[in-house]
């Protein structure tokens, strides 16, 4: 990416609002829906290898229109296969014999209340052969990302064969009962390879001029118009900003739609393409909203309804959204994975149960995208059935003891308590959060602040007997005599044994930080440590080493960056991974890989290089991101202890081994089943 672009303007401070415009109805041609919220596709490789809808999936869906959402636009489709599919496993409508199945869903989202749209895509040159058997096909011979297959241009034909397939997608949707259907022409799918500039270098009616780019979205559209009738809603997906060196910008944008837009009845505004994949699959630290201005830009540009997307959480965000003027209906995507009851628990005014999504891009993208694993999340361990468990009780008294409130334990202590157990866990420290917590006092973390604060209202809520500040040792746990001990002590920085580190890390004047040090001075950081125009140096270039170098380059520090591995940011998912990658070129950090730290002194590191020869870094600051381990003392403890009893130790998160936050909560739920095995709940 050109680092000379400039970031998307974002929008101001929030105003408190109540959600009454949200939750008013609309209409869009024949189209009535009960509220403005709107589930976007999103992929899930949830389907069949077949291309038809699975059980897992049909609940999944089923969940959210439960959940009071106004319309629900499915997953892209297939409309040519096997040249057209994407992802791992994709849903398929190039065929009459899907049209069972679909039907089926559509019926039962129906009689939960919601309106049904599909998305129809080929995925052009982003299909990948390797799985498809099939040659990748585009507008031109450019890959759809770097590194990227090179796909072969289409001809005339073929693509008159497309439009054809656009247009019996369209009307097998109809037949399956669909109350729209919305066309992809952006994300690097096919009619975004012809769109945009970036991939489509052809000179021929298809290429050059905006008019000629735009002539395959003009055709399929009025092709899916002319099989589906005159008053069925037609909505189009686009990247309004591609946010890349070369391709389709706002104005550019608008300028295309207008060669479009009259079969258009509903635009759903989104932005970026594969190689800015973090403003498509928005990053976490993008704030609520941020592409209101380009959904504005549509609507005043064509008087149509509009759907803003983009990192909305807020049920404020969004009123503030519809009522101002930048949108018709609002998009709440991973926001429905997190929490399928979104709009339900709004409509109650309840929003401050609603499960926040984090934005942290683990389960839905990374799982999803890069390891084909099928969709999950993080702060939801169960995204099918939701908050079901919660009608499940214990059948006699159960005492759970949870040492560690961070969020497995905290995840661990609700779930026992919402199903009839009597909870108490005790947290050293004076508040909850644990190391996710110390990390999420980094402004770009905010979202985990809000996780944390919710899952301590839950706690509350519950009945959790939360006891902060309090050091559980093996007698302080053994009085509450308890059935089920869970242990989720986490882990703590590592600190190798190497010469001046261990003396002056976190010690005051010293200006040496691990992430728990810093966290602890980060409000007054800027001003206890002056850090524009200053040299400063992180070791560790894993999550926790990026996230502090975002911090020290938006204050203005100078920074160099020292990992021992050849490569950064092993352990982010691909949304952050662009993300940081960006961050790291626009403030021009120095990075210096199979770099290791040999020694830490006053004002200064000393390194050695991939050669092998010595360097001495001065810095006005140095921080320690060496990773974490496992706190595992109180688990050995308590392992001894018990031996011979009927008392249960059940060890989770970190405290196993460091790793992310999804497995945590996954564990943390999972108490479920020891209090099955313990014969305490009766099992499904």
């Amino acid at each position: 990416m050109n680092t000379a672009i400039p970031l998307p303007r974002f929008p101001g401070p929030v105003r408190a609002t109540t959600p009454k415009t949200l939750l008013s109805p609309l209409t869009v041609r024949s189209m009535v829906l009960r509220n403005r919220v709107v589930m976007p596709p999103m992929g899930s490789n949830l389907a069949a290898v077949s291309g038809e809808l699975s059980e897992r999936h049909f609940a999944y869906y089923r969940e959210r229109a439960k959940g009071r959402v106004g319309l629900i636009v499915m997953e892209n489709v297939c409309v040519a296969y096997p040249q057209g599919s994407n992802g791992f496993t994709q849903l398929r409508l190039d065929h009459d014999r899907f049209i069972p199945g679909l039907s089926a869903l559509t019926e039962t989202l129906h009689r939960h209340g919601s309106r049904v749209a599909v998305q129809l895509n080929h995925a052009g040159a982003s299909a990948n052969p390797a799985r498809t058997g099939c040659e990748a096909v585009s507008s031109s011979d450019i890959p759809s990302k770097r590194g990227g297959t090179i796909p072969r241009a289409l001809t005339h034909a073929e693509i008159a064969s497309i439009v054809a397939d656009y247009g019996r997608a369209a009307r097998r949707a109809k037949a399956a009962g669909f109350d729209a259907v919305e066309v992809h022409a952006g994300h690097s799918y096919l009619l975004c390879q012809f769109l945009s500039p970036l991939y489509n270098r052809r000179d021929d009616a298809y290429g050059g001029s905006a008019e000629n780019r735009a002539r395959i979205v003009r055709e399929v559209l009025a092709e899916v118009r002319r099989q589906v009738g005159p008053d069925f809603p037609i909505s189009l997906r686009l990247s309004a900003d591609e946010f890349v060196d070369g391709g389709v910008t706002l104005a550019q944008a608008l300028e295309l739609a207008g060669h479009f837009a009259e079969e258009v009845d509903l635009f759903n505004v989104s932005a970026g393409v594969n190689d800015t994949l973090h403003y498509q699959i928005d990053a976490m630290s993008l704030p609520d909203g941020w592409r209101s201005y380009l959904a504005r830009a549509f609507r005043e540009r064509f008087g149509k309804p509009v759907i803003v997307s983009g990192n909305i959480r807020d049920p404020k965000v969004a009123e503030r959204l519809l009522v101002e003027g930048d949108a018709d209906l609002v998009a709440i995507g991973r926001g429905l994975i997190a929490d399928p009851h979104w709009v339900r628990k709004v409509e109650q005014g309840r929003a401050d149960t609603i499960v926040p999504c984090v934005s942290c891009n683990i389960g839905c993208a990374d799982n999803r995208i890069r390891l084909g694993r099928p969709l999950h999340c993080t702060v939801n361990p169960d995204i099918v059935h939701g908050e079901a468990y919660r009608q499940r009780r214990v059948w006699r008294r159960a005492k759970v003891v949870v040492v560690g409130g961070g969020n497995a334990g905290l995840e661990a202590a609700c779930t026992a308590a919402e199903v009839g157990c009597e909870v108490v866990l005790f947290e050293r420290a004076p508040r909850l959060g644990g190391m996710v917590g110390i990390a999420a006092r980094l402004p770009a973390k905010d979202r985990m602040n809000r996780f944390i604060d919710y899952m301590g209202r839950r706690a509350h809520i519950a009945g959790v007997d939360l006891r902060l500040g309090v050091t559980a040792d093996v007698d302080r746990i053994l009085v509450e005599r308890p059935d089920v001990i869970v242990n989720a002590t986490g882990a703590a920085p590592i600190l190798p044994p190497i010469p001046g580190l261990r003396e002056r890390v976190d010690v005051r004047g010293s200006r040496v930080y691990s992430i728990v040090g810093m966290s602890r001075e980060i409000e007054t950081f800027g001003a206890a440590v002056p850090a524009a125009g200053r040299p400063m140096v992180v070791v560790g270039g894993g999550a926790v080493g990026l996230d502090v170098v975002e911090h020290l380059t938006g204050l203005g520090a100078r920074v160099t960056l020292v990992e021992r591995l050849p490569t950064i940011a092993n352990d982010l998912d691909l949304i952050t991974d662009l993300h940081m990658r960006e961050m790291l070129a626009r403030h021009q950090v120095e990075v210096l890989t199979s770099t290791a730290l040999k020694a830490v002194a006053d004002g200064a590191i000393v390194v050695e290089g991939p050669e092998g020869g010595e360097r001495r870094i001065e810095a006005d600051a140095s921080f320690i991101c060496l990773g974490l381990r496992a706190d595992a003392r109180l688990h050995e403890a308590l392992k001894t202890w018990l031996v011979g009893t009927s008392t249960v130790l059940y060890n989770i998160g970190d405290s196993v081994r460091a790793r992310r936050i999804i497995d945590g909560i996954e564990e943390g739920r999972n108490v479920l089943t020891v209090l099955e095995d313990i014969g305490v709940l009766p099992p499904l």
